[in-house]
């Protein structure tokens, strides 16, 4: 890369932090305008972070190609600018120039789409736009009449259905609004200080760096929204310390990449799709993090019992006591004030009723304000600058892949909403199940880990969102429910086999063969595959029936978090090889039956098994003696 791309790419992703930053803070322009105007930095940025043909012999006819297609994108978003009134009150009719100008939009996103998250994402938005062209010439259920190309621009490019649509929304303000709070976060001493929590709390425990990987990737993973993303972060540093301390290398990848796919469900920063999700539910995004609690504490705590089961019977190495940092040290007012107020600053604006976006810039604000105060005198007023600079360069990065992808998405909803062929589908689940809510949830299931397979989370929930979660509601399930039922199914396809990416980057630091690690991955993540199907059992798992309702869901939860990571990690209760799968297998049935004396039952049963193990260890012990 020379000098002179370094500079230009750095400056396009400061602009963009920049542009978000403001519009947090003034609130964003009009809904074209502001979306129009995003995608246009967006693009710019990401040719000059992804360069076709990067040090390759035919470089300079590459950044030639990448100039003409940021000039095509430049103009398609300035045309709408300026257009944006006639288009708002004439619905206008599409012209040559338009459909000229949305051509190349369209190549513009897919192409930056190919290069940013590969070609599974651009293949599926080119088969949902041709077939809806020739969707007349489809036999049977699936086809429909067809629609003409100015027809479809003026869908997707004169209106705010297409590419202008509620997602390319989201990305512009929301969404891009925490990315910046994360980054900035991060660069100014927050990465550091999750890191040395991490240690500090799992460190000295059973598998303790398996647990530090377990912390860390979580606090992380709420902030990144990206579980590949936060394994090639947090994994550099969590899988080396495994392998050093002598843990099986599938073991190591396979714990990294499980825990950092949880930080997209884990509020109180969810990954991207949470933030779609609120827009397409029609519900605030706090009633989506409170719905998300009792999960995400369901899905760490399953990772740490089977780490700390596995941990036990494997003898893991705990980590050293000079390796790890002292309270003292991550108790600093410099270390941790800075993550208290911005926290507190986002709270604050959300308490007060401020929009998401504007609750992220209080968090900012505040987080700016503190380490200034904190860091004066102890750096540099350079190295202060450097480090808010680094924030917004890599907040803009990271808008590139958001930004890009749900443009993207937006096209592919928009093709599916035009053709009915979601409806279609979902009554043709519907059929098929007979209306059973079981036979259905089983279905989407299945058909949202295939869907999700190679593709980001945002982009795999928008594909099932907009398809299978309306056969969830068409048999009785409430839109929250059905919503995060797809969500959590399609974000653990990024560690389900075949196609299981987080896995693959894991496996990849480790220096091991991916299909260990994806074995020992759906073993950690065991809990997640049977929590959506809690969310459809049991109401108290979002927060909905009741204390009752919620206390039956927290039991039934707590229960399984104990028995699943027991059977799956091979822990021995008894001295019969089996009898520990048969009373394993009974507490779970126990506790996934939808009646309160279920899991309380299994919590007694569950607690004699407990003493009775200890008498025998203590017998074991004395005996010894």
């Amino acid at each position: 890369m020379t000098l002179k791309l370094a500079h230009v790419q750095r400056a396009f992703a400061v602009l963009v932090g920049l542009f978000v930053f403001y519009t947090a803070a003034t609130g964003p322009f009009e809904g074209l305008i502001q979306r129009a105007v995003f995608l246009a930095l967006v693009c710019l940025l990401g040719f000059s972070l992804y360069p076709l043909g990067a040090k390759k012999t035919w470089y300079r006819i590459g950044l030639m190609i990448d100039a003409v297609l940021s000039s095509v994108a430049v103009a398609a978003c300035a045309y709408i600018v300026v257009n944006y009134d006639r288009i708002m009150t004439e619905l206008p009719w599409a012209t040559t120039f338009d459909l000229a100008l949305n051509a190349g939009l369209v190549v513009v996103i897919l192409e930056l789409g190919r290069r940013t998250v590969g070609l599974i994402f651009p293949l599926l938005v080119v088969t949902s736009l041709l077939y809806a062209y020739f969707g007349n010439y489809i036999p049977g259920d699936l086809g429909h009449r067809g629609f003409d190309i100015l027809f479809m621009t003026e869908t997707l490019y004169l209106g705010d259905l297409g590419i202008w649509g509620m997602l390319t929304g989201v990305a512009a303000t929301i969404i891009a609004a925490f990315v910046l709070f994360g980054a900035v976060l991060l660069h100014t001493g927050g990465g550091q200080s999750f890191m040395d929590i991490a240690m500090r709390l799992g460190g000295r425990q059973p598998g303790g760096a398996a647990k530090i990987a377990t912390i860390a990737s979580g606090m992380f993973g709420m902030i990144s929204g990206s579980a590949v993303a936060n394994v090639a972060t947090t994994g550099n540093f969590t899988i080396p310390m495994m392998v050093r301390l002598g843990y099986p290398r599938p073991f190591a990848a396979a714990v990294e990449a499980v825990a950092s796919t949880g930080g997209q469900i884990a509020p109180p920063i969810m990954g991207a799709a949470a933030f779609v999700m609120a827009e397409i539910v029609g519900v605030p995004y706090v009633t989506i993090l409170f719905a998300a609690i009792i999960p995400a504490i369901l899905f760490y705590g399953s990772v740490f019992m089977t780490v700390h089961f596995v941990a036990i019977r494997r003898e893991l190495a705990v980590v050293p006591e000079d390796e790890l940092p002292r309270w003292s040290t991550i108790l600093q007012p410099r270390k941790l004030l800075p993550i208290v107020c911005a926290l507190g600053g986002l709270g604050v604006g959300i308490f007060l009723g401020r929009s998401v976006a504007t609750s992220a810039f209080y968090g900012i604000c505040s987080l700016l304000v503190i380490f200034v105060v904190t860091s004066w005198g102890q750096i540099s007023l350079k190295e202060m600058c450097s480090k808010i600079v680094a924030g917004l360069e890599d907040a803009g990065r990271g808008m590139v892949i958001i930004g890009v992808l749900l443009a993207g998405a937006q096209i592919l909803v928009s093709m599916i909403n035009m053709t009915g062929v979601g409806v279609t589908l979902s009554s043709m689940i519907v059929a098929i199940s007979g209306d059973q809510v079981a036979i259905v949830s089983i279905i989407v299931a299945l058909v949202c880990l295939v869907m999700g397979m190679g593709l980001p989370t945002t982009a795999a929930y928008v594909l099932v969102a907009a398809v299978l979660a309306p056969a969830m509601t068409a048999v009785g399930v409430d839109p929250l429910v059905a919503h995060l039922f797809v969500f959590y199914y399609a974000t653990v396809s990024v560690i389900t086999p075949p196609v299981c990416v987080a896995v693959f980057v894991g496996a990849g630091i480790a220096g091991t063969n991916w299909l260990p690690a994806a074995i020992e991955a759906m073993r950690f993540g065991a809990v997640t595959y049977l929590v959506p199907f809690l969310l459809v059992i049991y109401p108290g798992m979002t927060m909905q029936g009741g204390g009752l309702s919620i206390l039956n869901a927290v039991l039934s939860g707590g229960v399984l978090i104990i028995t699943i990571p027991w059977l799956l990690s091979r822990a021995r209760f008894f001295t019969y090889p089996h009898a520990d799968k048969a009373f394993a297998i009974v507490i779970t049935g126990l506790a996934l039956w939808p009646h309160f004396a279920g899991p309380v039952c299994a919590i007694l049963l569950l607690l004699i098994l407990w003493n009775i193990q200890k008498r025998q260890a203590n017998k074991s012990a004395s005996e010894g003696a």
